[in-house]
C-alpha cells in the first residue's frame, strides 16, 4: 500500500510550483513519507511553526509518554530530543528529521487551517473579490517576499476598498470636471484637433489621487510627462491652467509674441506651484513640453526630477517625484522605455521610484495590439525591474482611485517604480477628425454602444443614495459656467506668450521679461595660484592609504611634471575647467559611457583601490572645502536614455555644468531624436534654454567607418543662422551672436581653448547647448599642449586662431591661406614644416564654427590680401564642415575671391576601413592643399 502527498511551496523557497513526495511503504499501519524538497529557509523561518502548532506538538509528546508506539519514529527521535534536551543523532541525520518534522508540521498546519478559520469556498470567493473583479493586479515575479506580502495585503484584506460618501463625491466632481472640459471644447471647436481623453475620463482623478497621496506622504514637486492625449484635460484640471489661456489657443487669429517659432497646443509645458486642498501643502506640478516622439520625454522627466532631488538634498526621493504617462502601443513599441527603466534603480540615475500610469485604450492609431506587440500586456516590459503592475477597469473611478492610492503608497514605501494601467477605450478615432470606422468597423460599433463612465458612475451614486440627480445637475451647470466665463474671456486674449507656459523656470537669472541681465562675459582665465592648485590636486591622490595601479601612478606623475613646467594636456585643461567652476559653486556633471576613466584612458576621474574592492576616490571633489559637489558617473549602455536624463538634469538649473560624452562621436545618431525635437529646437518651440553640453570624439585616425565621425556636418547643418547674410559688426558682436544662435559648434585644436570654452558656457549670461568635436589622437600628441599664460586672467576663448608664424610676419607674400578646424591643423603644419612652405601658406583655424565668426575670418581675409582661400578637411566632401563654411567664407569676404577644397572625395560612409587607403587619401589632399 503506498500513498503519495503533494505539499505546497512555502515563502522563501527557490523551487516553484507543487513538490512531489516519495511514496513508501506502509509499515505496520503506519504511513511514512519522505518529500523530495529543496528549502532555502531554516525551519526555525517557517511560518507554520507558530503558536497554534506547539499545541499539536504538545499533544504527539503526551501521546509518547502514554506509548511511545503511538507516534511515528521520526516523531519518537525528536519528542525525545524535546524532553531531553540532549543531542542524540548525528547533525546530518539530525538535519534530515527537522526538515521532516517541518513538513509534517506544514500539513497538520495547513489542515488545521481549514478547520479554524475559514473553508475553502469562502478563501476562494475572497480572493475572486480581490482578483476577479475590476482590478488584476500582477507582482509574483517580484522576488521580495516584504513586498509581496505588502501587495497581498492591499488586496486580499476584506472590505479594503470601501470609500465614504464624501470620497465618492470628490469623485465625482473629479469626474464631472474631466468629462465635462472635454464635451466644452467639442462642442466649441469640433473641427480642431486636441486628442481628447473620451473613453478614459477617469485619468484625471486617478492623477489628482497619486498628487493627493504623494502630498501627504511629503512630496513637494511632482514632475510630469506625458503624451498628446489627454493634456488640454490634465493641464486644466490637474495642473490647473487657467482655462481662457487654453482656450485662446484656438484661436487661429492669435499672434505670437515671444522669440521663437513655438509649438501647438498638446505639446506645451506648464509650470505651477498651488495648495493642495487634501494635504493642505503646497505643491509644484511641472508638465514637460514635448515633441510628437512618443515616450521622448520619458528621459529627460528623470532627469529633472534626479536634479530637483539633487539641489534640494532629497538623497532618498521622499520631497520630490515623477510621474510618467504612456499610451499603450507606444509603452510597449518604443525602446526609450526600456532604456528609461533601465536608468532606475542606477546611482547616479534613480529617482527613488516613478509611478507610470498607462492609457491603455487598446488600440494605436490603426493598429491592433496583436500586431502591435508580442508579448500578452503592454506593461509587461515594466516585469523587468520588478515593478508591480496594477491593470483596473477605467469605467470603475473607484477601483481606478483605489489602484492609484495604493502606487503612491508602494512609491513613497519602497521607492521603486509602479505601473497603473487604465484599460479603457477611445471613443474618437487617433484625434477629432480621423474615422476609426475603416480599420476597426467592429470596435467601434461596440464603442457606440457603450455607455459614458459619468453617466455609469452618477447611475452608481444615485442608487446608493450618496448623491441626488439634482445635486449632479447643479454640479455640472457649475463647472459649464466656469468654462463659458473662461471662453469668454479667451477672446479678448490677441497675443500669444509661450513664456507663460514655460515648463522649467529659473528664478533670478533673467530680467522679469525673460532677457539676459547684460550681453557681456568676463574673462574665461584664473589665476595661476588655481590652475597649480587645482593641478596639483589632478596629479594627487588626496586619500591615505589608498593603493593606486602603477600605470596611473605614472600618469600622476606626468600631470605633475606638467603643472611644474607650467603647461598642460587635454586631460589637465578638462582639470582646470571642472575644478575652477567647482570652486566658484557651480556643480559639473559628466555622465556617458566609460567617462570616469575615459574611452581612451586619459581622463581618471574616478580613482580605484587596488587591494579594496569598491573603495574609490573623486581628486575633483579635494580642491576647495566649500566648493559644489562634482558628479562624474559610468552610464548605462544607453544613448537615447541617458542623454536625455541628462538634458533634463541641466533644465533644472542654469548654475550646472552638465555634459554628456559619447564613447565616440558617431554614437550619438542612436540619441537622434533627443537632439533634433529637444536640443537643437527646443528654444525655437518651447522659449526653454538649456546650457548641455556635448562631448562627440572625432577625428579620422583611421579606425573605420563607426569610429572616425561625429557627424559634424548635420549639426552644422540644422544651424539657424543665414549663410548669404552678413550679420552688422557692433561692440558686442560675439556675444549677440551667441545669444541668437539655437546652439554653439566647436571643435577646439588647444588644450586651453577646450578650458575657455567650458567656462564661457557658466559664465555667459545665458544658456545655450554646446556640441564639441573632441579629439582622440591630440589627447597624447606632444604639440597639443598649452602654457598656463593661455588660461590666465585677461585671457578668452578664441574664436578664430591666426597663423602665428613666418607667414604672419610678411602677409603680403603669402599665396595661400588654408582655413581649417581641428586635428588636421597639426597634420596641416607638419607637411608645410616639410615642405619648407612656412612663409607661402598661413593655416588659421576656426574654432568656433557656429556661430561663424564672419568678423574674425574677415579680418584674415583682409590682411592677406594677395593670397588665394581654401578650406581644408580631412573628412569626405559631402561631410564635415566645407558646405557649412564656404558659402559664409564667400559671403564674407564679398564673393571677390574663390574658395577651394582639399579634403577627402564624397563618399556614403565616413571613414574608410583599410589603413593603407586611409593614409592615401591624407597624402592626397595634402598634395593638394599645398600645391600653389
Amino acid at each position: 500500500q503506498c500513498c503519495c502527498i503533494l505539499l505546497p511551496r512555502r515563502e522563501g523557497e527557490r523551487n516553484c510550483g507543487w513538490f512531489a513526495a516519495i511514496p513508501l511503504v506502509v509499515k505496520g499501519g503506519l504511513r511514512t513519507f519522505q518529500p523530495l524538497r529543496c528549502l532555502s529557509a531554516s525551519v526555525a523561518s517557517e511560518p507554520f511553526l507558530n503558536a497554534t502548532s506547539s499545541n499539536y506538538v504538545e499533544e504527539m509528546y503526551y501521546a509518547w509518554l502514554e506509548n511511545p508506539k503511538n507516534v511515528h519514529k521520526v516523531q519518537l527521535v525528536f519528542k525525545l530530543k524535546f524532553a531531553s534536551g540532549v543531542q542524540i543523532v548525528s547533525s546530518t541525520t539530525q538535519h534530515i528529521i527537522s526538515k521532516l518534522v517541518a513538513d509534517h508540521l506544514a500539513v497538520h498546519s495547513l489542515i488545521r487551517a481549514y478547520q479554524s478559520t475559514l473553508p475553502l469556498r469562502e478563501i476562494i470567493r475572497r480572493l475572486e473579490l480581490a482578483y476577479c473583479q475590476h482590478i488584476g493586479v500582477e507582482f509574483m515575479f517580484i522576488n521580495d517576499v516584504e513586498q509581496c506580502q505588502w501587495i497581498r495585503q492591499k488586496f486580499e484584506t476584506p472590505g479594503i476598498m470601501q470609500f465614504s460618501p464624501e470620497e465618492k463625491r470628490t469623485l465625482l466632481g473629479r469626474m464631472i470636471r474631466s468629462t465635462r472640459f472635454e464635451e466644452f471644447l467639442q462642442r466649441k471647436w469640433s473641427s480642431e484637433k486636441r486628442f481628447g481623453l473620451e473613453g478614459c475620463e477617469s485619468l484625471i482623478p486617478a492623477l489628482k489621487t497619486i498628487i493627493d497621496k504623494s502630498s501627504q506622504s511629503g512630496v513637494e514637486s511632482v514632475i510630469m510627462g506625458m503624451p498628446h492625449r489627454g493634456r488640454l484635460n490634465v493641464l486644466a484640471n490637474v495642473i490647473r491652467k487657467e482655462l481662457e489661456q487654453i482656450f485662446c489657443q484656438f484661436d487661429s487669429k492669435l499672434e505670437a509674441a515671444d522669440e521663437g517659432s513655438g509649438d501647438v497646443k498638446y505639446h506645451l509645458g506648464m509650470y505651477h506651484k498651488r495648495m493642495n486642498r487634501v494635504s493642505d501643502k503646497y505643491i509644484t506640478l511641472s508638465l514637460m513640453a514635448n515633441p510628437s516622439h512618443l515616450e521622448a520625454v520619458d528621459p529627460v522627466v528623470q532627469g529633472k526630477t534626479k536634479a530637483e532631488q539633487f539641489y534640494c538634498g532629497d538623497i532618498e526621493g521622499k520631497r520630490v517625484m515623477s510621474i510618467l504617462l504612456h499610451g499603450d502601443a507606444a509603452f510597449a513599441g518604443q525602446g526609450i522605455v526600456y532604456e528609461t527603466f533601465h536608468l532606475s534603480d542606477l546611482p547616479s540615475y534613480t529617482t527613488h521610484g516613478t509611478i507610470h500610469v498607462v492609457v491603455n485604450n487598446q488600440i494605436g492609431f490603426t493598429t491592433d495590439p496583436r500586431m502591435a506587440r508580442s508579448s500578452p500586456y503592454p506593461t509587461d516590459v515594466a516585469r523587468v525591474v520588478n515593478a508591480p503592475i496594477f491593470h483596473v477597469n477605467a469605467d470603475d473611478p473607484e477601483a481606478v482611485m483605489y489602484v492609484c492610492n495604493v502606487a503612491a503608497e508602494w512609491r513613497n514605501t519602497f521607492h521603486k517604480d509602479v505601473v497603473v494601467d487604465l484599460v479603457c477605450y477611445r471613443r474618437n478615432g487617433h484625434n477629432e477628425m480621423d474615422e476609426p470606422m475603416f480599420t476597426q468597423p467592429l470596435m467601434y460599433k461596440q464603442i457606440k454602444k457603450q455607455k459614458g463612465v459619468l453617466q455609469k458612475f452618477v447611475e452608481k451614486l444615485t442608487a446608493e443614495g450618496v448623491v441626488t440627480t439634482q445635486k449632479y445637475e447643479e454640479e455640472v451647470a457649475r463647472y459649464d459656467k466656469i468654462c463659458e466665463e473662461a471662453y469668454t474671456r479667451s477672446k479678448d486674449e490677441k497675443i500669444l506668450h509661450i513664456k507663460h507656459w514655460l515648463d522649467s523656470p529659473w528664478p533670478g537669472f533673467f530680467t522679469l521679461e525673460g532677457q539676459p541681465k547684460n550681453m557681456s562675459c568676463p574673462s574665461t582665465g584664473i589665476t595661476e595660484e588655481e590652475l597649480k592648485h587645482i593641478g596639483n590636486i589632478a596629479a594627487s591622490v588626496p586619500v591615505e592609504d589608498f593603493t593606486i595601479h602603477g600605470g596611473l601612478s605614472r600618469i600622476l606623475k606626468g600631470r605633475g611634471n606638467m603643472v611644474s613646467q607650467r603647461v598642460c594636456d587635454w586631460a589637465l585643461g578638462e582639470y582646470m575647467a571642472f575644478g575652477s567652476l567647482l570652486k566658484e559653486g557651480i556643480h559639473v556633471r559628466l555622465s556617458g559611457q566609460d567617462v570616469e576613466r575615459g574611452t581612451f584612458s586619459h581622463r581618471h576621474h574616478v580613482l580605484h583601490d587596488q587591494n579594496v574592492d569598491k573603495r574609490i576616490c573623486i581628486p575633483m571633489n579635494y580642491i576647495s572645502p566649500d566648493q559644489a559637489p562634482y558628479t562624474v558617473c559610468n552610464s548605462s549602455l544607453s544613448e537615447y536614455g541617458v542623454l536625455g536624463f541628462e538634458l533634463g538634469f541641466a533644465m533644472a538649473s542654469p548654475n550646472a555644468l552638465v555634459l554628456w560624452e559619447a564613447q565616440f562621436g558617431d554614437f550619438h545618431n542612436t540619441a537622434q531624436c533627443i537632439i533634433d525635437q529637444f536640443i537643437s529646437s527646443g528654444q525655437a518651440k518651447w522659449v526653454r534654454q538649456n546650457g548641455i553640453v556635448l562631448l562627440l570624439p572625432h577625428g579620422m585616425e583611421g579606425m573605420g567607418p563607426e569610429h572616425s565621425s561625429a557627424r559634424p556636418e548635420r549639426f552644422l547643418q540644422m544651424c539657424n543662422d543665414d549663410p548669404e547674410v552678413l550679420p552688422v559688426s557692433f561692440y558686442d558682436f560675439a556675444m549677440r551672436q551667441l545669444h541668437d544662435c539655437n546652439w554653439i559648434v566647436v571643435n577646439c585644436s588647444t588644450p586651453a581653448n577646450y578650458f575657455h570654452v567650458l567656462r564661457r558656457q557658466i559664465l555667459q549670461p545665458f544658456r545655450k547647448p554646446l556640441i564639441i568635436f573632441t579629439p582622440k589622437s591630440l589627447l597624447r600628441h606632444p604639440e597639443a599642449k598649452s602654457s598656463f599664460d593661455d588660461m590666465l586672467p585677461g585671457t578668452h576663448f578664441k574664436r578664430v586662431i591666426p597663423d602665428d608664424g613666418p607667414a604672419a610676419a610678411s602677409p603680403e607674400k603669402v599665396k595661400r591661406v588654408i582655413f581649417c578646424s581641428g586635428k588636421v591643423y597639426y597634420e596641416l603644419t607638419r607637411e608645410r614644416k616639410n615642405r619648407g612652405l612656412d612663409s607661402e601658406v598661413a593655416v588659421i583655424r576656426i574654432e568656433q564654427l557656429s556661430p561663424f565668426p564672419f568678423d574674425l575670418v574677415r579680418n584674415e581675409t583682409d590682411r592677406y590680401p594677395n593670397a588665394d582661400l581654401l578650406w581644408c578637411q580631412e573628412e569626405h566632401k559631402n561631410q564635415g564642415y566645407y558646405d557649412y563654411v564656404k558659402p559664409r567664407i564667400r559671403t564674407t569676404i564679398n564673393r571677390t575671391r574663390p574658395v577651394g577644397y582639399a579634403g577627402r572625395e564624397p563618399a556614403a560612409a565616413p571613414a574608410t576601413g583599410n589603413k593603407q587607403t586611409h593614409l592615401m587619401e591624407l597624402q592626397r589632399f595634402l598634395d593638394t592643399a599645398f600645391d600653389v
